[in-house]
């Protein structure tokens, strides 16, 4: 992973609004209030919300790209003539930089999907000018983007800071939904959990982290709350090494060169080639145990799931406290069960044709 830069905003070429006044944004990053005579559309949640959905002008009063340009219908930025302009004095790239000059690339959704990734479990409310920090976006960007996602019910703004609305549940319902593996093993896991009074999850690999996909939570043993949507680095995760372990060596070599390794303790491997090696021998042992790399007093347990061909498709795991489980306890005590969890989910998946 990267971390990405933004050019600055240029938008001298911007002409300002027709009745010749320019808006100016709030120094704290919040959003300008609406023009008296803009109206919201009908049925929208508060006057607030509703300067949200005034013109998304650029912070010099223009409703142009950050270059004070126009926009193609991609967001692709246009000169005069209608050619594309090219992309000035960016530092690092930004958001989808790296496809910039792909024709089938759509940038702006790409933006878009950013501002929505910027939101977490400890980034519930943010103002416009964290989000432009978040994205590597601009402040006239990331506005643009926001007032969208006002208008389409995704985002919420009480005129100084903006927050996801329950519809964005939508994005991710669609792939939950189609996913038959959670229904499956979710009486497994419960079974697995009441038998070792432990909390038990399955991952899928998605990129460079892991994805709860399902879960069965006996007393919270993390700092973060974990819930289904939840994601990890693979690196320090018991299931990310699983995971990483079924790669193909072009995939693991990939993800080794391009992954960042953060250290979330003094334990967690960050060196590439000892990571390399931990993931060989996860390979040929049938399991990972994690001690104390994700979070201080956190041991965790995990067992490929596979599929008929023999490729590994999900983790499933344990996780327990460290004062309650040793090392040797986890592979005595729990590691039998979770392997015989595994079997028993991949069985059901086989039987279903799923597997």
């Amino acid at each position: 992973m990267r971390t990405s830069g933004r050019r600055a905003n240029t938008s001298a070429q911007a002409g300002q609004p027709a009745d010749g006044v320019v808006p100016v944004a709030p120094a704290d990053g919040g959003v300008p209030p609406a023009d008296s005579t803009a109206s919201p559309e009908e049925g929208t949640a508060s006057p607030e919300e509703g300067a949200a959905f005034s013109e998304a002008l650029s912070e010099d009063g223009a409703a142009l790209s950050e270059d004070g340009a126009a926009l193609s219908e991609d967001g692709a930025a246009l000169s005069e003539d209608g050619k594309r302009l090219p992309e000035v004095g960016a530092a690092a790239p930004a958001p989808g930089a790296a496809h910039a000059r792909d024709s089938d690339f759509v940038q702006s959704l790409d933006r878009g999907l950013a501002v929505i990734r910027a939101f977490g479990p400890d980034r519930e409310r943010l103002s416009l000018s964290e989000v432009a920090r978040a994205t590597g976006l601009t402040r006239a960007a990331a506005r643009r983007f926001l007032l969208t996602l006002v208008r389409l019910g995704y985002v919420r703004s009480d005129g100084r800071e903006f927050s996801l609305r329950p519809r964005v549940l939508e994005l991710g319902y669609a792939y939950l939904s189609g996913l038959a593996l959670p229904e499956v093993a979710q009486p497994h896991l419960e079974e697995l959990s009441a038998k070792l009074h432990e909390s038990s999850s399955i991952s899928v690999l998605d990129g460079q982290q892991i994805v709860y996909v399902a879960r069965v939570a006996t007393k919270r043993i993390m700092t973060v709350a974990i819930s289904v949507g939840t994601r990890f680095p693979a690196h320090a995760a018991s299931m990310g090494r699983v995971l990483l372990a079924g790669l193909s060596e072009a995939e693991l070599d990939k993800y080794l060169a391009e992954a960042t390794f953060e250290a979330f303790t003094e334990q967690t491997v960050t060196d590439p080639d000892q990571l390399r090696e931990i993931i060989g021998e996860v390979g040929r042992q049938g399991y990972s145990i994690v001690d104390q790399e994700l979070e201080e007093g956190l041991r965790a347990i995990a067992a490929p799931i596979k599929d008929s061909s023999g490729a590994v498709t999900a983790a499933v795991n344990v996780s327990a406290h460290a004062k309650r489980h040793s090392r040797e306890a986890m592979l005595t005590q729990l590691l039998p069960a979770l392997l015989e969890t595994a079997r028993q989910i991949e069985i059901d998946l086989k039987s279903q044709g799923l597997g």
